[in-house]
This record gives C-alpha cells, structure tokens and sequence, in this order.
C-alpha cells in the first residue's frame, strides 16, 4: 500500500521530480529539469522511474536555481518496507530545499547544505512521531550545491554521488550500509558486496534519530567535470565504468535518459533516480592533487 504524500503547500521556486510510471515516449514527455536560466555555466537534469519491478516510486528528487551560478540539486530513496518511505523521501527533498532557499549565503555554500539536511531530518523524526501510521518511515538523501564552481555536497545512506573526469569515474560518497562496512574493514570483497542479499541494510538514514550524522563533501570543479549522482537502484544494476560511459558525450537530459532506459532494459528490483550535472563554465579552480582519487577510492572501496 502507497503511503499517502504529506501534505505542504509547494514552493513555485522549488522544482521536484516525482515520477510514478515507468519511462514511455508514447505515455508522457520524460519528467526532465526545465532548461536551467544559466545553462551557459553548467548543464543539469533529473530523472526518476519506478522501474521494471515496483508497484510505486519511493525515490525523490529535486533541484534549485539560486543564482546564475549557484544550483542546489537532491535525491533520496525512501526506505522500502516501512510506512511512509514515500512520504520520508518526498519531505527530504522539499525540505531540504526550502531550508537551503532560506538560510543567509553569508554562511557558505558546506554550512548551508549540511544545516538544511539536518532540518530535514529533524523535521521528518518530529512527523514520525506525531503520526502512527509513519511511525517508521525513513529515507536516504544526497544533497549537492555548486557555487561559483566549488562543490560542497550533504550525505546520509547508500545513494552515490560520482566525478567523471577525463573518461575516469570516482565515488566520492561513502555507502552507510552493513555490506560497505563489511568491505572497508576487508571481511567482505568489493565482487560479493555487489550481490550480497544485505547489500541494502542501512546503518544510517533520515528521519530515524533526532539529529543524523552527516558526511560532507567539498572539492573544487574544474571545466567538463560530470557529476552523476543516483539512487541504489541504478548503481545496483549498473558498473560504475558503465555509468561513466553511458553518460559521456551527452547532454544532462539525455544521459539521464539513457542510463535509466539501459537499467530496465535488464529489468530492475528496486526505483531509479539519477541527476547528472556537467560543469560548462571555466572555473578557474584547480582540480584536487592527482593522489587524492586513489586514497579516496581505497577508503571508500570503490570499484572503476
């Protein structure tokens, strides 16, 4: 049963995407970003489907044009099997949203996206437990805001943000799961996580304790960086090379499109969602020292 979307009166400076069909030319126009004002700068859509195998979408995605160069884009999965997954991932992103649109920019972009993630939090643990029937509801959400070409991005869960750079793809996040702890202590290999039955136990989410520990992320970007970030959904059933590939060369809408397409065309067990983002403008930053992916993928055991 389809938990019931909580109820807020929309943002019209908001955009949300919410889809609840699967991808299909023929049923509707794929549920893209509008054309962002700046698209000088950078190059960004979202994308969300229910996939092959579910009866309802419990992902949730969303993006903000702040500036001309400043964007704020989201998702997050809504945990399956719990009333109101829904419902949590929904709140996650439109909250999350909103505090950022009203928090001072004097505080900086890191400040500001960490703050708004643990409103959000806060905000969908106080509904968990004023409504019985939400009582449990939780979701994953990954935020990301690029100012003036630096990144700072906000993580909780097991969705994945990537930098594609130079035809190389690097995980930045850290999946908070059973499995990925297991692997970063070398009980388990990278090779059996990847089909492992728990693979998706979370050890951390939204909504579940008063205040949630957040990961922070910042990094400069530098002129045709891709950011790809997506739901478990998508990188359960996709290789991180092929996410890679299947995105390069391509406009934001229509690397979403494709890689959204190529998961059900395998048939997927779960939602997908994916945000792809690519850094048009000259930055004029420098890129991290080049050890720095190597160390970050042995922390993190990410797979190329």
């Amino acid at each position: 049963m389809a938990p019931a979307k909580a109820s807020s009166a929309p943002n019209p400076s908001i955009r949300i995407e919410i889809v609840l069909a699967p991808v299909s030319e023929a049923e509707h126009k794929p549920p893209f970003a509008e054309p962002a004002p700046c698209a000088g700068n950078f190059d960004l859509a979202v994308l969300s489907d229910v996939g092959t195998n579910r009866p309802d979408n419990e992902d949730s995605c969303g993006h903000l044009i702040d500036s001309p160069d400043t964007v704020v884009f989201a998702i997050a999965d809504g945990i399956g099997g719990y009333e109101g997954g829904e419902v949590a991932s929904a709140m996650a992103i439109e909250l999350t949203l909103e505090a950022w649109r009203e928090s001072p920019s004097s505080w900086g972009a890191a400040k500001r996206l960490v703050r708004a993630v643990q409103y959000a939090n806060i905000e969908i643990h106080n509904r968990a437990l004023a409504v019985p029937e939400l009582r449990r509801m939780g979701t994953t959400l990954t935020a990301v805001a690029i100012e003036k070409g630096m990144l700072a991005a906000a993580h909780v869960g097991d969705c994945r943000l990537y930098l594609a750079r130079h035809h190389k793809i690097t995980q930045l996040t850290k999946d908070h799961t059973m499995v990925a702890e297991r692997v970063r202590m070398g009980l388990l290999s990278a090779e059996r996580a990847r089909n492992h039955p728990e693979r998706s136990m979370l050890v951390r989410s939204i909504g579940q304790e008063l205040i949630v520990s957040v990961d922070r992320i910042s990094m400069p970007l530098v002129r045709g960086d891709r950011l790809i970030l997506c739901s478990d959904g998508l990188h359960g059933v996709l290789s991180d090379s092929e996410l890679e590939h299947l995105s390069r060369d391509r406009d934001a809408k229509d690397a979403c499109r494709i890689l959204i397409e190529t998961a059900n065309e395998r048939g997927t067990a779960d939602n997908l969602t994916v945000a792809v983002f690519t850094m048009i403008a000259d930055t004029g930053l420098r890129p991290m020292p080049a050890g720095w992916r190597a160390r970050l993928g042995r922390i993190l055991g990410c797979r190329g």
